[in-house]
């Protein structure tokens, strides 16, 4: 996990406007280089450090003696560097992953080099030679990007969209369109005499169940004939890449089948490749939570270093301006289920040594987790929620994960979001990937079923959001948040916030109360979001899966 910032055709103070790169610091706590670029007095490039791997020669801008003219600045892991590097007969001069980027940028240009990287990423490449800039991002958005550009060739570019605030040629912030950079995309700009920079093009370089041939970890003759096997044994692999870390890998554990699963296989993965410390394990619930209960028995079972945090009603309530601060968002799901992991986050980063943790993210869009899901009115019906999901990931629950954890300077990875997983699964049949027998998941848990890595009760255990998960079955989180509303904001206001906020209006005191702390932070922002996130095929407004049929049953 680190920060990027870049701003490119400025006609104002650069040295001034850079302190806005300090809004990111976060991301990045281990070092820090701000680097005004001399072929361009009105260009810089900004980075916050998280260090994962190559200590010592790991710090960016990353430039190489081969390539002078070349800037990279990135946040990410490139799983497939080593590979990259002996196809394409690279002399690498660092351990770092991202070294083969820029290789590849001046062998293969900008758009085949990004289909050719497995892994999570957003970059901003500065090539002085040719006058250009080039920004990309991963497939599901795992990694943030924003940026603004205007008509007269500002462009801004960073991790987090609070490190653009202040930026703007106009005096109100609130006329800047800051947006996030597309996933999967890569953007070409040329720069002008002046430093100004201008779109050249825009390309989409991978979809969603699309996978390019050298992202193929297991070549496809190797699968077996047997689906099930087929989804362990890519789901094991996606989880081996994932280890590859200098330092201390951790995950953070609900107890439910995806986080458990992530654990187990990262307990047995460990063993395999040597790694010495013992695994820690991380949960987080208040008094009578399902999810403690059930974390501490994946803990015992797998022999991990099991911390459990107990949080109160109270502290939940006091973090949630922070965590919509970080989060840049004021979905009510998101925020609910931020909150506990911005919590957790901030214990692991103030009482270990762990650094990166493995977390379930995106198993449920991939695999039709979610409870309504039962509610498909047909098995095509699913798998198109299921890729619209997928689609939107990087405004919701990735978001999530990734703003909750950066938040403390831990980096997160996804195991379920993997490249060659994803879409091997979605090319199984439809029908195949519903839920079946009444319980969500069905596949991959009966994939799992015979090999010991989860007690039966966990692999089997019905799906249960986070955010319901970390509170009591007597008193859900979303009831306490509900009821701190109620004196926080009066009928009058909900009743006029339609007038107010036209965009996603709040219709419940808890969604108004969320968009005025966000509005508080981002004023004019509330484009960043489309929607707000629901189950489909149900008839509600309120997001958590204990109100539906199927959970009571």
């Amino acid at each position: 996990m680190c920060g990027i910032w870049a701003v490119f055709g400025s006609d104002e103070n650069v040295s001034a406007q850079c302190n806005a790169v300090h809004k990111i610091t976060h991301r990045g706590p281990d070092a820090f280089r701000i680097e005004n670029i001399h072929h361009f007095q009105n260009c810089c490039l900004g980075f916050h450090r998280l260090s994962i791997v190559d200590d010592l020669r790991g710090m960016q801008p990353l430039r190489l003696y081969t390539y002078p003219h070349t800037y990279l600045i990135y946040n990410g892991e490139i799983y497939n560097h080593k590979t990259l590097a002996k196809e394409f007969d690279m002399t690498l001069s660092t351990e770092v992953d991202g070294e083969p980027m820029i290789h590849l940028y001046q062998t293969h240009g900008p758009v085949a080099m990004a289909e050719k990287l497995d892994g999570v990423f957003a970059f901003c490449i500065l090539d002085t030679a040719n006058r250009k800039v080039i920004l990309g991002r991963d497939t599901f958005g795992v990694r943030p990007l924003f940026r603004f550009c205007t008509k007269e060739g500002f462009l801004a570019v960073c991790s987090e969209a609070k490190g653009l605030f202040g930026l703007s040629h106009s005096e109100n912030d609130e006329d800047l369109r800051i947006e996030p950079f597309p996933p999967g995309h890569v953007e070409v700009y040329d720069i002008d005499s002046q430093g100004r920079a201008f779109l050249r093009e825009s390309v989409c370089f991978n979809k969603t169940g699309q996978i390019p041939k050298y992202q193929l970890a297991v070549p496809p003759e190797s699968y077996a004939t047997d689906v099930k096997k087929n989804v362990a044994m890519l789901l094991e692999k996606a989880v081996e890449k994932r280890l590859m870390s200098d330092r201390r890998v951790g995950c953070l554990l609900s107890g439910g089948l995806d986080s458990s699963l992530v654990a187990a296989l990262v307990v047995k993965l460990s063993k395999k490749l040597g790694i010495t410390y013992p695994i820690q394990t991380f949960a987080i619930g208040m008094e009578g939570s399902t999810d403690l209960k059930a974390a501490k028995k994946v803990a015992t079972h797998l022999g991990t270093e099991h911390h459990e945090i107990l949080m109160t009603p109270e502290e939940g309530i006091k973090a949630i301006d922070d965590t919509i601060r970080h989060l840049e968002s004021y979905d009510i799901t998101t925020v609910r289920a931020s909150v506990g992991m911005y919590l957790l986050s901030k214990y692991v980063q103030e009482k270990t040594d762990t650094v990166v943790v493995m977390s379930g993210e995106g198993a449920d869009e991939v695999a039709q987790g979610y409870i309504y899901f039962h509610n498909a009115p047909s098995a095509q019906a699913a798998h198109e929620e299921s890729v619209r999901l997928m689609e939107d990931l990087y405004m919701y629950d990735v978001l999530r994960g990734d703003r909750s954890t950066a938040a403390w300077g831990l980096e997160i990875r996804v195991p379920f979001l993997d490249h060659q997983f994803t879409s091997y699964y979605l090319s199984l049949d439809s029908e195949l990937r519903q839920p079946k027998d009444g319980v969500e998941k069905h596949l991959i848990r009966s994939s799992f079923d015979e090999t010991g890595l989860l007690p039966s009760e966990i692999l089997w255990r019905p799906k249960e959001a986070f955010s319901d998960g970390i509170a009591s079955l007597t008193k859900s989180w979303f009831e306490i948040i509900q009821d701190v509303c109620k004196e926080k904001i009066s009928q009058k206001e909900l009743d006029s916030a339609s007038s107010v906020y036209p965009h996603n209006p709040p219709h419940t005191k808890e969604a108004l109360y969320f968009r005025k702390l966000f509005e508080q932070h981002y004023p004019g922002k509330a484009y960043w979001i489309p929607y707000y996130w629901l189950p489909a095929w149900t008839k509600t407004d309120e997001p958590s899966a204990r109100t539906l049929k199927h959970y009571k049953q």
